[in-house]
């Protein structure tokens, strides 16, 4: 009989060598063939390089070799802009120092404003200080305060690094960049596709609008979502609220 047609495929499929030594060689070919100039992929393309899809699958297992290291990790998130009230850099750098001597790591997209507030605490108490940044043409830089630093070509690979990276998410004022990363871990959440994770939005002044169109216009108007959806996340207001909900909510 046909092993394929026998194989139990309710079960998770162990890699065979041969197929991690075609993967190696993968990776090794996404890291040698990339050409200097790369064309954009704009819409759907017309051909798919074989260096574009080798140097994905390079990104994605040296973003999982880097998470990996790091037990407990807290996600820090917000604006790249220096255009945010003084306190809100003031706070994200005293909460990441305060959850650094608590034991956690400081993850964030590794550039300013916010990013680089939070790295600051985290560098500054002596813990992990981590940047996943992102490859522009408009060069951005990285904070001065990493301890460990990576930077991605594709947002899509970057955003899996730090939706997988942590075991909290806080979400400071932020633009659409701080909106995407907030909306994408809430339905992960939501559909079960991670586990149920504290998600913090720090700052009642800007995040209650977003949570008033959520309750009234999402789910009372158009019953788009479920009551319990608007449990996966919670409003925090000070550095104080946040530091003792996380410790009183991280389960792992």
């Amino acid at each position: 009989m046909n092993e394929d047609l026998t194989r139990d495929t309710s079960l998770p499929q162990v890699p065979t060598q041969e197929t991690i030594e075609r993967l190696a060689h993968a990776v090794h070919e996404g890291s040698r063939t990339v050409p200097e100039e790369r064309p954009l992929l704009v819409c759907k393309p017309k051909k798919i390089e074989s260096w574009r899809i080798f140097k994905i699958m390079a990104e994605f297992i040296e973003g999982f070799d880097i998470i990996r290291r790091y037990g407990l990790a807290v996600s820090f998130f917000g604006s790249a802009r220096a255009t945010l009230g003084a306190d809100s850099y003031k706070d994200a750098e005293e909460l990441a120092g305060r959850l650094v001597k608590k034991g956690f790591a400081i993850i964030t997209g590794g550039s300013s404003g916010v990013m680089q507030a939070a790295n600051k605490g985290a560098f500054e108490a002596g813990g992990a200080s981590v940047g996943l940044n992102i490859n522009l043409p408009d060069a951005q830089s990285y904070n001065p305060y990493l301890t460990e630093k990576f930077g991605f070509d594709h947002f899509f690979v970057r955003k899996v690094m730090l939706t997988y990276a942590s075991e909290v998410y806080i979400y400071f004022p932020g633009g659409f960049g701080t909106l995407d990363e907030f909306f994408e871990i809430v339905t992960l959440v939501q559909t079960k596709k991670i586990h149920n994770v504290p998600i913090l939005l720090y700052g009642r002044e800007y995040w209650e609008p977003l949570m008033d169109f959520i309750k009234k216009t999402v789910y009372e108007k158009h019953s788009a979502i479920d009551k319990g959806d608007m449990t996966l996340y919670t409003l925090v207001d000070s550095v104080d609220e946040a530091y003792d909900y996380i410790v009183a909510h991280v389960s792992c």
